[in-house]
């Protein structure tokens, strides 16, 4: 179970980095907005945009059923990728199809002369990642754009390809299995060898003792075998990637974004108007804050002396 709770949280921690690069990336390049370029810039926080949901599909893909396949062939929205599947032969590698629908996230997010590249990659968020740091390297450089802002955007690209490796590490690497069975064998001879010692001070209450305890310790079980794999459910990976969105696609479709795109902007703004603003306690609370300040400090240093 300790082990199990681990890895749900270091899978917890990699998509809180995923989300916070995500948000770096998108400050840095609305920040340097002339020295990026409007184009670039809307292909950046497109590709943001994208990396979450095609990392989500990554590691659980999401395909359309054969009634909606039926329905969606020969029609221009139908998007088939190409997904590696294992086989027992290692002589033969053989592809699965996987049939998605143009029109929904995150497909929509990218041109067709770029979402057919991406959909031959097995790897697409490693696509991304890479596509990512073509755009960073190729800003010329200027007066305001040199190559620590260029370094500092090519680590973020560095930090997104690092995530993917940790996701893919927790979704193939599972916990023993060889572990989890004898763990569960040695928990079933424990419980039924447990009422044999309680019988003589218990009693009758033996039987609902016995089946209390059973209950505690195989929900437990149960629980660390559900959160072995974080990304099977015990992870909102949806709501993740929704929240990337809103945040990184500001100025884009996106009404709730552009409320963070008004930060990057100082329209209707002038300076004198931040002398307008009054201390919201008056002037006499912050002249009292100051002289217990000043009494507090001066006391602390009585008493090192």
């Amino acid at each position: 179970t300790n082990s199990a709770y681990e890895r749900f949280r270091e899978g917890r921690k990699t998509w809180e980095q995923i989300l916070n690069t995500c948000r770096d990336v998108t400050r840095m390049t609305s920040v340097y907005e002339r020295e990026v370029g409007v184009k670039r810039k809307q292909r950046i926080q497109r590709l943001l945009a994208a990396f979450p949901y095609l990392l989500h599909h990554h590691i659980q893909p999401r395909c359309m059923d054969h009634t909606q396949c039926d329905d969606m062939r020969g029609t221009p929205h139908a998007l088939v990728l190409n997904e590696p599947r294992l086989t027992r032969s290692k002589s033969k590698k053989t592809t699965k199809e996987c049939w998605v629908d143009k029109r929904s996230l995150p497909w929509c997010l990218l041109p067709d002369s770029v979402l057919n590249k991406c959909a031959q990659s097995h790897n697409r968020p490693l696509w991304v990642a890479d596509r990512l740091s073509l755009e960073f390297a190729d800003i010329q450089y200027c007066t305001n754009w040199t190559s620590r802002e260029r370094l500092d955007l090519l680590k973020h690209a560095s930090k997104l390809s690092e995530c993917i490796g940790h996701c893919e590490r927790l979704h193939q690497t599972a916990v023993p299995l060889n572990y989890a069975r004898h763990a569960l064998r040695s928990l079933t001879l424990w419980s039924f060898t447990l009422p044999f010692g309680l019988i003589d001070k218990l009693g009758l209450m033996t039987g609902p003792t016995v089946g209390l305890v059973a209950w505690l310790l195989f929900g437990i079980y149960q629980i660390g075998h559900s959160i072995e794999d974080p990304f099977q459910g015990s992870l909102r990976l949806t709501d993740m990637c929704n929240s990337i969105y809103r945040d990184v696609m500001y100025g884009d479709r996106n009404e709730a974004g552009m409320r963070r795109e008004s930060a990057f902007r100082k329209d209707d703004e002038n300076d004198d108007d931040w002398d307008s603003v009054g201390d919201a306690f008056g002037l006499g609370w912050t002249v009292r804050a100051k002289v217990n300040m000043e009494y507090y400090n001066d006391g602390l240093e009585l008493l090192s002396a």
